[in-house]
């Protein structure tokens, strides 16, 4: 069984989501409940969960609080929030989990699948750094989803990104490539976009590597590492744009 913790100010939200968790999602055992930080740290330490359910916002503090005062973050979080824009890019890219209230129990039952598969790819000690940094406007890092395992990376160190039907290749400065299982579209809108643009169908990449322009109807470009890319007509303008913001003029360009 899943032993899991629900942290949450309000009785009702508690309730509510007892009954989800009890009605649809199979193998799951609730321990206990906590209603602010102080109470949520001694739970946490008292009753070693597998699993946590935490709400962002609290009378005496905040979720992050909770994670930063326990002894031992052996466990697995899932935020629960209902601020739709609270946080939300820097869980993405630490790969926690997060709910949105009210919450959905299809929702739900993914997030506990996805304990069941992940729980034990990355210490959660990692993913709640990469989050505080991220949050923290630090220098940024991804957890990304790999066949094996999570892994953390820099995002600066990464050069592009290809696409390969639901897959995404990574490719990084003195690292192996690396497959991940999603979508291009979704590292386009998660990875920030004075960095990345999107110069193809295929190609998302990292404009502070890019060495050369060609000029022509549609244009390419050669990156640091000598690769050389065809951007998409209807992308040129936009990569241009946004090149020239970077560097502050247009390199020169061959024909």
């Amino acid at each position: 069984m899943i032993r899991t913790l629900i942290i949450d100010d309000e009785i009702k939200s508690q309730k509510t989501l007892h009954k989800l968790l009890e009605k649809y999602c199979t193998g799951v055992e609730v321990v206990g409940f906590a209603n602010n930080v102080k109470t949520g740290v001694n739970a946490i330490n008292d009753l070693n969960p597998d699993l946590v359910f935490l709400d962002i916002s609290m009378p005496d503090g905040d979720g992050f609080e909770v994670l930063q005062q326990v002894k031992n973050r052996d466990f697995e979080v899932v935020f629960t929030t209902a601020f739709n824009d609270y946080a939300i890019k820097a869980f993405q890219f630490s790969a926690l989990h997060y709910l949105l209230k009210p919450i959905n129990y299809i929702e739900l039952q993914n997030a506990v699948e996805r304990y069941k598969e992940n729980h034990k790819d990355l210490n959660l000690n990692e993913k709640i750094q990469v989050l505080f940094d991220n949050l923290n406007k630090k220098p940024q890092k991804i957890v990304l989803p790999t066949a094996e395992s999570l892994k953390v990376v820099d995002v600066e160190k990464i050069i592009y990104c290809k696409a390969d039907s639901s897959y995404t290749h990574f490719y990084f400065i003195d690292e192996d490539p690396m497959m991940v299982s999603k979508a291009l579209s979704i590292f386009e809108e998660l990875l920030p976009s004075d960095i990345f643009c999107r110069i193809h169908n295929k190609y998302l990449i990292n404009l502070n590597f890019v060495a050369n322009y060609i000029k022509g109807r549609v244009g390419r470009v050669i990156l640091e590492t000598n690769e050389e890319f065809e951007i998409s007509a209807g992308r040129k303008a936009e990569f241009l744009k946004r090149f020239k913001k970077i560097v502050g003029f247009l390199p020169e360009s061959r024909k």
